[in-house]
């Protein structure tokens, strides 16, 4: 398990069961996994409230110009803007029984406790690339946001996806990241360079080269659809993450002899710039090179 970041202890005042122990780790260190930490920006640590939203200052870059020597200096005006975060927390509570949480010299515990971690991984994933907003849950996912760039579709050449890179780029930002589902990584490596070739685009079919495009890293996950790669400047994501509490209680289940576990994460993110995201569809049945 992660070095805790912070510690709360149980209150002195009151019944225990109202403030059991609770340990809150980092989400680098509790969930290094979680695609938020890499595919945005992090501009807030501290979502663990009941505020529901975080807002985010920021300037649209004002041109500049030549001057004359001695000239009074031409006064630019800042765009400035906002952008609003909402944020949701992930949950997971589990029961167990107070001798399958103890036993094995505290190993079992320790498993459910990443088997929630995982979880919540998981589903803060699902969240970030793929949610659809609703009342609820006011989160649209990176491969939803409307306005991305469609780059169309890949069939035997990697063009569309260095055509997104560079509109990203014309468009002021800058690819840091590719999210490409498994399967859709796994169709671009079966492209060859030519035809009857054994030599893939992506290397040598007989070594791992590394998963980049261009020189971009590319992260494989199942949070995006199976046919479809995301590419994104994290700049233009900015999100709110909270620390990863977990908290166990023998008292809330004292009737069973059982323990409580339950891990939650408070997270949110909004684009600031949809053209500076794209997505680029790999088509079912690649064909070779000719």
């Amino acid at each position: 398990m992660a070095t805790p970041s912070e510690s709360i202890e149980t209150s002195t005042k009151g019944a225990a069961a109202w403030s059991p122990d609770r340990t809150a780790f980092a989400p680098t260190d509790a969930i290094p996994e979680a695609l938020i930490l890499n595919a945005t920006t992090v501009v807030d640590t501290k979502a663990g409230t009941d505020r529901g939203s975080v807002l985010v200052p920021w300037v649209d870059d004002s041109p500049a110009a030549f001057s004359d020597e001695a000239a009074y200096l031409n006064l630019q005006e800042p765009a400035l803007s906002q952008t609003l975060i909402h944020t949701k927390k992930i949950t997971q509570m589990i029961f167990l029984s107070s001798e399958l949480y103890r036993e094995n010299g505290g190993v079992n515990a320790q498993l459910m406790s990443d088997s929630s971690m995982r979880a919540v991984t998981k589903e803060a994933n699902n969240a970030l690339m793929s949610h659809t907003a609703s009342e609820t849950v006011p989160l649209t996912g990176l491969a939803n946001t409307p306005g991305i760039i469609d780059g169309g579709n890949v069939t035997d050449k990697l063009d569309p996806i260095a055509d997104v890179i560079a509109q990203i780029e014309s468009n002021g930002g800058t690819a840091g990241i590719v999210v490409a589902h498994p399967l859709a990584w796994g169709k671009l490596r079966n492209l060859k360079s030519g035809k009857d070739l054994n030599s893939s685009l992506l290397g040598a079919g007989t070594e791992d080269m590394g998963k980049s495009l261009f020189g971009v890293p590319v992260v494989t996950s199942p949070a995006v659809a199976e046919d479809e790669l995301v590419v994104i400047d994290p700049s233009a994501v900015p999100s709110a993450v909270s620390p990863v509490e977990v908290a166990s209680s023998d008292q809330v289940l004292f009737h069973s002899d059982s323990i409580a576990l339950r891990v939650i994460f408070r997270l949110g993110w909004a684009v600031m710039h949809p053209k500076r995201l794209g997505k680029v569809t790999v088509a079912k049945k690649a064909t070779t090179t000719k």
